[in-house]
C-alpha cells in the first residue's frame, strides 16, 4: 500500500465533521492492508510512529526536523512562515514549503520512486535505532532521505507524526469503531481488547490476523502497559456521595507519580502514568516489590513520592528528576529517597482482577502487598467525616482524596464517575503551553511568560497567561527546552509546539474578551511541570467552563462576569 493512500485518506478525514463517514471511510481503508500494514497504518493515522507499547521513540525535536526541511527548501523555506500565519498549522505550514520546492524542481521530483506505508516504517524505525557518536547526523541523513522522496501532502503528514500533531479529527474512539465495522467483531469486544492491550493498532493487526477469535477473552500480557483507568474532578464531596449513592470510599491523593508495577517470576519492571519504562529510575521500588509482593505474577497500580528528612512529601518537581535519571542514580536516590503507595490490583497470578468490585480488589490487594503501605483510606457515608478526612489529607502534604466507588470495576482508559477527584480549593488545571515571551532584567534571555491553553477539540485554545510559579532553575530548564519546539519567532514571543503540561492553580475563572476561548484564569500560577502526562491529557476548554460555572454556588454571577 502506497503511503499516498494513507494521506489522501487523512486529508479526507480533515475535511469532514460527520463521524459515522469518518469511520465508514476508515473501515474500508483498513480492509484494503495487508496483515504486516494494519498495525504501522493505524499508528500512524493517530498520529504515532510506533505503537504505545513499543519503547522504541524518534527522539527527533522539531529543531533537528525543521532544519532538513529548510535544507530541502533552499530559498522556499519563508513560506513557513507565511502559511503558519495562515493556518496555524505546522504540518500544513511544510506542505506549502515543498508545493514551492516542487514547482521549482518537478523533474527531481517525479524521478522519485513512491513511499509504501512499511517503508516509512522502516525508516522511523531506522531512526529510533541511530544512537550514540554521529546519532544526530545519521537522523538528519534519514529524514532527509525520506523527506526527498515525499510529496507535498506526503511531506504535511510526515511532519504531523513526527512532531505527534495529528489533528484531523480522528481520535482512538472513532478508530475502534472504524475497526469493528471493517472486520465485523462487537464494538464491546473491540473497546475491551483495546483497554487490555493498551493500543488500538495491536487489537486492529489481531482482528485483521484472527477475527473475533483473537479479540475475545483477550488477557493481559506482563510487561505491556495498560491504560490507566481515570477519574472526574468533582466540585465538592456533597457531589461524590450524592454520585455514589451515600456512601463511597476515600483515599488519600498523593502529590507523586502515579506507576504501573509488573512483576512475572520475580522479573520487574516499572511504566510511568503515559506508559513509559521507568524502571532504572527506581532501583530501591524494584527491591521493595521483589522482597515484599507475595505473588508470582501481577500487575498493580501505586503513586511513588519523594520524601524529605521529615517524612513529608517533596515537591513533584523533585520527583520528576529521580523519573528523568538513569545514570549515577545511587547517587541521586540519597537526595531523592522515595516511598511506594499501592491502590489497585489489576492482575494476578492468571487471573484479571478488573472486573471484581474495588472493595474486592483493595482486600486482594492488602493480601498480596506484604509490608508495602496502601494509600490510606477510608469508607464513609458521613460527609463530615469525609470533610475532616480531605482536611487530614492536605494538611499532611497531600493533594486531596479520591473518591471510589464501592462496587466499580476497573476499567482502563475510562474517564467516568466511579473514581473522582477532590481538592479543597478551585481544581488546579493541567494545561499546555503554546507560547512564550522573554522576560525583562533579571529574566532578561530567559522564556519566562508563559500562555496557557486547553485542550479545543484537535487543537489547543489559550485561557491565560502567567510568569508565576516557577524557580529560576526551572524558568532556566523551560527555556532550554521551548527553544527546542519553537515554530516562529513574534519580537519579544514565541509560538511553540503544544507539548509541555502544567499544573496551574488560580483566584477563579473569568469571562474575558481577550482570549478566543472567552475565558480567562485569574492570578493564574504554575504548581508544577507535569512530565508524566501528554498533551493529549491536558483539560479541555469544557471543563474549563465547568469550574467557571461552579463558581457561581458560592458567589454572584456579577461578581463572575466581571
Amino acid at each position: 500500500m502506497k503511503f499516498k493512500s494513507l494521506v489522501e485518506l487523512c486529508e479526507k478525514l480533515e475535511k469532514t465533521t460527520r463521524r459515522n463517514l469518518m469511520v465508514s471511510l476508515v473501515s474500508d481503508f483498513l480492509k484494503g492492508l495487508s496483515e504486516e500494514e494494519i498495525e504501522p497504518a493505524v499508528s500512524m493515522m493517530l498520529g504515532r510512529a510506533f505503537p504505545k507499547y513499543d519503547t522504541r521513540t524518534l527522539n527527533v525535536s522539531w529543531t533537528t526536523l525543521s532544519r532538513v526541511i529548510s535544507r530541502l527548501a533552499g530559498s522556499h523555506w519563508s513560506a513557513f512562515h507565511q502559511a503558519f500565519r495562515a493556518t496555524g498549522d505546522v504540518g500544513a505550514a511544510v506542505q506549502a514549503v515543498f508545493e514551492r520546492r516542487r514547482a521549482a524542481n518537478k523533474q527531481a521530483t517525479l524521478l522519485e520512486s513512491p513511499l509504501t506505508i512499511l517503508e516509512v516504517r522502516k525508516i522511523f524505525e531506522g531512526i529510533s535505532e541511530a544512537r550514540g557518536e554521529g546519532s544526530r547526523e545519521k537522523k538528519e541523513r534519514l529524514l532527509e532521505a525520506l523527506f526527498s522522496r515525499a510529496t507535498p501532502s506526503e511531506a504535511k503528514y510526515l511532519t504531523k507524526i513526527i512532531i505527534g500533531e495529528m489533528r484531523t479529527g480522528f481520535q482512538e474512539g472513532l478508530m475502534e469503531n472504524a475497526v469493528a465495522e471493517a472486520f465485523s467483531i462487537p464494538l464491546r469486544d473491540v473497546q475491551l481488547a483495546s483497554m487490555v492491550t493498551g493500543d488500538i493498532s495491536e487489537v486492529a493487526y489481531l482482528c485483521k490476523k484472527y477475527g473475533k477469535s483473537g479479540v475475545i477473552n483477550l488477557g493481559f500480557k506482563i510487561f505491556r502497559p495498560i491504560k490507566p483507568m481515570l477519574a472526574q474532578m468533582a466540585a465538592s464531596l456533597k457531589e461524590v456521595f450524592e454520585e455514589h449513592g451515600g456512601k463511597t470510599a476515600l483515599e488519600y491523593k498523593l502529590d507523586g507519580a502515579r506507576v504501573q508495577i509488573h512483576m512475572s517470576n520475580g522479573e520487574i519492571r516499572i511504566f510511568s502514568r503515559r506508559l513509559t519504562d521507568v524502571t532504572r529510575s527506581l532501583p530501591e521500588i524494584v527491591g521493595l516489590i521483589r522482597d515484599e509482593l507475595r505473588a508470582r505474577e501481577a500487575i498493580l497500580e501505586g503513586e511513588v513520592i519523594a520524601v524529605g528528612e521529615d517524612s513529608k512529601p517533596m515537591p513533584f518537581q523533585h520527583l520528576m528528576r529521580r523519573f528523568k535519571r538513569v545514570h549515577e542514580i545511587d547517587k541521586i536516590a540519597e537526595s531523592i529517597p522515595v516511598e511506594l503507595y499501592l491502590f489497585d490490583v489489576l492482575y494476578l497470578n492468571g487471573e484479571s482482577m478488573i472486573g471484581k468490585q474495588y472493595v474486592e480488589r483493595r482486600e486482594i490487594l492488602r493480601d498480596i502487598a506484604g509490608s508495602i503501605p496502601l494509600t490510606k483510606q477510608m469508607i464513609t457515608s458521613s460527609l463530615s467525616e469525609a470533610e475532616a478526612f480531605l482536611k487530614a489529607a492536605v494538611e499532611e502534604g497531600h493533594e486531596g482524596l479520591m473518591a471510589k466507588r464501592l462496587d466499580s470495576p476497573y476499567m482502563p482508559g475510562v474517564r467516568g464517575r466511579h473514581w473522582f477527584k477532590i481538592k479543597e480549593t478551585l481544581p488546579p488545571l493541567d494545561l499546555v503551553i503554546v507560547a512564550a515571551e522573554y522576560g525583562y532584567g533579571r529574566r532578561h534571555g530567559w522564556l519566562s511568560d508563559y500562555y496557557l491553553a486547553a485542550r479545543d477539540g484537535d487543537g489547543f485554545t489559550i485561557v491565560g497567561k502567567t510568569f508565576k510559579g516557577l524557580t529560576d532553575e526551572e524558568i532556566s530548564e523551560m527555556t532550554r527546552r521551548l527553544k527546542k519546539i519553537v515554530i516562529k519567532e513574534e519580537d519579544n514571543k514565541v509560538i511553540v509546539l503544544p507539548k509541555i503540561v502544567v499544573e496551574v492553580a488560580y483566584n477563579e475563572i473569568q469571562r474575558s474578551p481577550k482570549y478566543e476561548s472567552g475565558m480567562a484564569l485569574r492570578f493564574a500560577r504554575i504548581i508544577r511541570i507535569r512530565d508524566d502526562k501528554g498533551p493529549e491529557e491536558a483539560d479541555t476548554i469544557e471543563v474549563v467552563r465547568r469550574i467557571y460555572e461552579s463558581q457561581f454556588y458560592k458567589k454572584s454571577r456579577f461578581y463572575g462576569e466581571e
